[in-house]
């Protein structure tokens, strides 16, 4: 007979095998007299919140949670450049919403694969630059540092790099990496230390580290040596 994954086998003793039990995600309608506040979501209060968010924000609607995130977000950006249709997208903008980046920018093609966002590009701003020239004037305009992320024989160590509070990380293709068009205009290019074989990671865990060093760094004022 075929086995059935979702039972566990019967005991010998010749007891019913038992149903493994369902996770369940988030949390079920609300217990209670109705709380007050234009914040909560009607539909969520009554039908349950499943959403891929922090126990603070369960039950809010979508405008209440963007409009609170706009109070605490941190003052540096991340840039990716997007020409091959990059799938590391969506993962650097889940990683920018953890990190709380006051935007995340696509260079270059206007669409993206969003499925490794999860979802959360709903709750971060994202902005469209379609050429290198385009960013680069923006982020002079705000008095932004561009720092570029890429492993180049003038790159210097992410690791003892003093990272500017107001700046724009910048991540290039999977593959290729930075443009030059980014690498000229870059304030300065960082590397990251590595120990092993390949010559690079890719660039959604690049985006990882480097916004956690920025974090390390202006969030929890740990200086670099």
């Amino acid at each position: 007979m075929p086995d059935h994954p979702e039972k566990t086998a019967a005991p010998e003793t010749g007891t019913a095998p038992e149903t493994a039990p369902t996770h369940l995600v988030g949390v079920g309608p609300w217990e209670g007299p109705l709380p007050e506040g234009d914040h909560w979501d009607p539909e969520l209060l009554a039908n349950g919140d499943t959403r891929n968010v922090v126990d603070e924000y369960r039950y809010w609607n979508h405008d209440a949670i963007v409009a609170d995130l706009d109070t605490k977000r941190h003052p540096f950006h991340v840039a990716i450049e997007n020409w091959q249709h990059d799938f590391n997208i969506g993962t650097v903008v889940r990683t920018a919403n953890a990190f709380m980046a006051k935007e995340v920018h696509i260079i270059g093609r206007r669409r993206w694969n969003r499925r490794g966002a999860m979802v959360t590009d709903r709750y971060q701003h994202v902005r469209h630059h379609p050429t290198v020239e385009d960013f680069v004037e923006w982020a002079r305009s705000e008095g932004l540092h561009i720092i570029g992320i890429d492993n180049f024989p003038d790159s210097v160590p992410l690791e003892t790099y003093e990272l500017p509070e107001n700046c724009v990380l910048v991540f290039g293709q999977e593959g290729p990496g930075l443009s030059p068009e980014v690498h000229a205009a870059a304030d300065a290019t960082l590397s990251i230390a590595q120990f092993g074989s390949t010559r690079s990671i890719n660039a959604g865990s690049a985006a990882a580290i480097a916004m956690h060093g920025w974090v390390r760094r202006h969030v929890f004022g740990q200086r670099v040596n």
